[in-house]
């Protein structure tokens, strides 16, 4: 279980007891007196881990370019939801997904690969990423150009 839960052990243990029967995080919460989020967070876990969510892991999964590729396309051809597809592919949480999702939408499939320890991309930029960020300084360049030739422009005050 994580380090910087709001819950104690008891509190866990005994909130998955709860899930076990069917009751829903809101009762849960009230239930235990815990915090609503927390309690939350537990019952997505729970669901995708079963009482292993209880369990404390070491260290942090790493997972493919490919497969990261394809399970966000899975979730944006509308194959499954989040949480769905966070069970069928045992991932820690549906957030994870939800962030290679918006990883994927702001940066495309690049943004999915992984990088190296010092963040930076293996071996260097593409020729492809370099003419991105070019296109980006470009695009940002026109925007300032056409913002400068408005204000002059504009009639004096």
């Amino acid at each position: 279980m994580r380090q910087n839960s709001s819950l104690t052990a008891e509190q866990r243990l005994a909130a998955v007891d709860l899930f076990e029967q069917g009751i829903g995080h809101k009762a849960v919460s009230s239930r235990l007196n815990a915090g609503e989020h927390a309690v939350r967070g537990l019952e997505k876990r729970f669901r995708i881990w079963g009482r292993a969510a209880l369990e404390s892991k070491p260290t942090n999964q790493v997972y493919s370019f490919e497969f990261k590729l394809a399970v966000v396309r899975q979730f944006l051809d509308g194959e499954a939801t989040l949480m769905e597809l966070a069970q069928r592919h045992r991932l820690s949480s549906p957030n994870l997904l939800r962030t290679w999702v918006r990883t994927y939408r702001e940066q495309g499939e690049d943004g999915l690969r992984p990088k190296t320890a010092s963040g930076a991309e293996a071996g260097g930029p593409t020729e492809l990423e370099k003419l991105r960020r070019e296109n980006q300084r470009l695009q940002a360049e026109n925007a300032y150009l056409k913002k400068v030739r408005a204000l002059r422009n504009q009639p004096p005050r």
